[in-house]
């Protein structure tokens, strides 16, 4: 916590399987407590590109798999991650073996392209995976006329 955030205590009921459940997720995870593993799975949904507006300025991931023999496959997305160069930030290419590429793509913008985006790449025969990740991004500052950290 950042600035000694006050926290609120409130009580939480669980059926008793689905604590044990959840206690064995916190000592998997490494968490010390119960209270900490709630906070993150809180943050994790609150992220989810389904609850957020349409219009929110996001950063985040578009990771997926593709079969790279599919005809044309290749060809076509880099068309189509031209279309929508000012969203990409940059891209990762990694061949997991003979048939199979993992491509990480780093993107920033309004939630409705990036989502937009990924719905080009997912339905696209021969895409195996494809999965977008974000987080809330400040849109004043984008970095984009220099880079620098206090």
């Amino acid at each position: 916590m950042a600035d000694k955030e006050e926290l609120t205590r409130f009580g939480v009921s669980f059926p008793a399987p689905l604590i044990e459940q959840f206690d064995q997720y916190i000592i998997e995870q490494g968490y010390t407590n119960r209270s900490e593993a709630i906070r993150d799975l809180a943050r994790r949904a609150l992220l989810e590109p389904s609850g957020m507006h349409s219009e929110q300025f996001v950063a985040g991931t578009v990771v997926m798999v593709y079969d790279h023999h599919v005809s044309e496959l290749p060809q076509l997305l880099m068309e189509l991650q031209h279309r929508f160069h000012h969203d990409i930030i940059s891209n990762m290419h990694v061949h997991l073996n003979h048939n199979q590429c993992l491509e990480v793509i780093v993107v920033r913008g309004k939630l409705n392209r990036l989502r937009m985006l990924h719905q080009q790449i997912q339905v696209q025969k021969g895409v195996l995976y494809a999965e977008l990740s974000v987080t809330y991004a400040d849109e004043k500052d984008t970095g984009m006329n220099g880079h620098h950290h206090d």
